[in-house]
Parts: C-alpha cells; sequence; structure tokens
C-alpha cells in the first residue's frame, strides 16, 4: 500500500515537470514580465507605425475634407483636387510624421494597455476580473492611450499642418523647426487636450470592442474552441473583431478628430472657436472615408499585433472563463 501510494506521488510528479516543461518551450516568457511588455510594445509599434504610414494619401484627403470642404467635397473630389494642384506626391505628404508619431503611440497604446490591464486584474482579483471585465478593458485602454498621446501630440501636430495648411513647410525637418521658433513647445502640444477627445474614447471602443467581439466570435461562430483552431484560423478571428471594432471606432472619435484637424490648420483657433466654425454638421464631414481607414487600419493592428505575439511566442490567454470558484458560488444560490 505504501508502495502503490509512493508510486501514484511519483507520477504526479513527473507529470508536473512534464506540464511545466511544455510550457517554457510553448511560450518565450511570462505574462507581466519586463521582456513580455517590451515585445508587446514593439508590436504595439509595428502595428500603429506600419498601417497609419500605408494609409497616408487617404489619411490628407480626410484631413482635407475635414478643413475646407468647399474645396475637397467627396472623397474622390479630395483625391482629384490633390492631385491637380500637387502631383501624385502631395498624396504621400506628412508620411515621416505619420511613421514617427504612431510608431510612439503604438508602444503607449498596446504596451501600456497590457500593462494597465494586469494591473487592474490584479487588483480587482480573479471573480472581479472576470464580472467587471468589460469596465477593466475600458480602464486599462484609457489609461494606455492617456500616455500614448503624449508621444504621439508633436507629430500629430506637424503632420495635419503639412496635409492641410497651404504653402505651408512640406517636410519634418522643416516643419518641426518652425513650429519651435515660432510658438515654441506649446506648438507642438496645443492639440492634445481635443487629442485625447479623440484618441481616448477611440480607444476605449477599440480595445473592449475587439475583447467582447473574439470573446462572442468564438461563442456563437467559430465552430471549435480557439484551443483547437490554428494559428491562422486564430488570426482570421482576429482580423474580423478588429475590423467590426474599427467601424465603432471611427464613428465615436469622428467629432474630436474634425476638431483636431481643424486646430492644427488653424494655429491661432482654440477648441470652442473650432467647434463654433464646423458646427454639427461640419463636425461629421469625411466620416466615410474615416470609416473605412479606421476599420481597415484597426483590423490590421490587430492582426499584426497578434502576429508579433505568434512570432514571439508571447502568451496568449484564451477568451475569458468563469471562474470555478464562481461557478460553484452561482451554482450554491
Amino acid at each position: 500500500m505504501v508502495f502503490e501510494r509512493q508510486k501514484e506521488a511519483f507520477f504526479r510528479h513527473q507529470e508536473k515537470r512534464l506540464v511545466a516543461a511544455s510550457a517554457d518551450t510553448q511560450y518565450s516568457c511570462e505574462v507581466g514580465s519586463p521582456k513580455f511588455y517590451a515585445l508587446c510594445a514593439f508590436g504595439g509599434l509595428l502595428s500603429c507605425g506600419l498601417t497609419h504610414t500605408a494609409v497616408v494619401p487617404l489619411d490628407l484627403v480626410k484631413c482635407r475634407i475635414q478643413v475646407d470642404p468647399a474645396k475637397y467635397k467627396s472623397l474622390g473630389n479630395g483625391f482629384k483636387v490633390s492631385v491637380q494642384d500637387g502631383g501624385m506626391k502631395a498624396l504621400s505628404l506628412g508620411w515621416a510624421p505619420t511613421l514617427i508619431g504612431y510608431s510612439m503611440q503604438g508602444i503607449g497604446k498596446f504596451g501600456f494597455y497590457e500593462l494597465f490591464k494586469n494591473i487592474y486584474s490584479g487588483l480587482l482579483g480573479e471573480e472581479n476580473a472576470y464580472i467587471y471585465r468589460t469596465s477593466m478593458y475600458l480602464a486599462a485602454s484609457a489609461s494606455a492611450e492617456f500616455f500614448a498621446d503624449i508621444f504621439l501630440c508633436p507629430m500629430e501636430s506637424v503632420k495635419v499642418r503639412i496635409q492641410t495648411t497651404p504653402g505651408w513647410e512640406t517636410t519634418l525637418r522643416a516643419g518641426a523647426p518652425r513650429i519651435m521658433r515660432e510658438e515654441g513647445i506649446n506648438g507642438f502640444y496645443k492639440g492634445l487636450s481635443p487629442l485625447w477627445a479623440r484618441q481616448i474614447p477611440y480607444t476605449m471602443m477599440k480595445f473592449a470592442c475587439f475583447e467582447k467581439t473574439v470573446e462572442l466570435l468564438y461563442k456563437h461562430v467559430v465552430p471549435k474552441p480557439r484551443s483547437d483552431c490554428t494559428k491562422g484560423e486564430q488570426l482570421i478571428v482576429t482580423f474580423i473583431a478588429g475590423y467590426i471594432a474599427g467601424v465603432f471606432c471611427a464613428v465615436v472619435s469622428h467629432p474630436a478628430d474634425s476638431i483636431v484637424s481643424k486646430l492644427n490648420a488653424n494655429p491661432g483657433g482654440g477648441v470652442v472657436s473650432a467647434a463654433k466654425e464646423l458646427g454639427f454638421a461640419g463636425m461629421w464631414k469625411g466620416l466615410g472615408p474615416r470609416i473605412i481607414m479606421i476599420g481597415t487600419l484597426t483590423a490590421l493592428q490587430w492582426f499584426i499585433y497578434d502576429s508579433v505575439k505568434v512570432a514571439f511566442r508571447l502568451p496568449r490567454p484564451p477568451p475569458p472563463e468563469m471562474p470555478e470558484s464562481l461557478k460553484r458560488k452561482l451554482a450554491a444560490q
């Protein structure tokens, strides 16, 4: 009898060692480790920097429609007039501040989101983190975007002026010194408040909607658990959920986006004066191209971010499940 118990204990110990060894080989680091956050930030850098730079022509026309709707009447007309005025190269105006600014924003957006989600989850505890998971996604994404926009704002200021101010500088190396010379450091951050107003609701929707959409897709649409899906199938789900989240993001944040464009195109104005000048209807100008842009951007960003996690073998927790302790409590009621 003693021998049997010893044998069972030995096999349990060996099983635990095999599980631990499997986990060590499956993932390159643990959730919450410095390496985990660094690689998440790198994934954010790639996902935001590359995607925003890729759609610079669309972003340029969108900004011009918002600032001067009399001249740029629609998406197609905006492209036509822009090319007539400056040739095909005009469609690439602002690519450098876009690449740098949104790469920096991606570091904050995704890296800090993972950090704050982990912090808030630990503060709430396992059961409350599950019950209030949507609120946790919203709080973590808002906290992350607060810092991400501080990284983005200087380059966003240069980008919008390059794209929307006739006769202004056409390069980052000329535009940034000019703002510093004429307005000082405040010139780079005068659009921070409306940028927060645009980006924080956008990011809250982006992360919370994505997380819930992934959860619902695996629950109601995908015919098998995520653990049984291939990496390619999981990335397809990521792309679909990202696009759905992007559409909602565009609508929620568009009025503030119009104010940011107007404010940066008119350096002497303020938030209130920009809003009054635009009017309610004017705040919604350019929504169509922005839905196309943001939907595509968000889908590609999540796809690239998740692909980086796969490539570097980062832990990718499955959709949340009710903790066993909470199941027992509910069953006992």
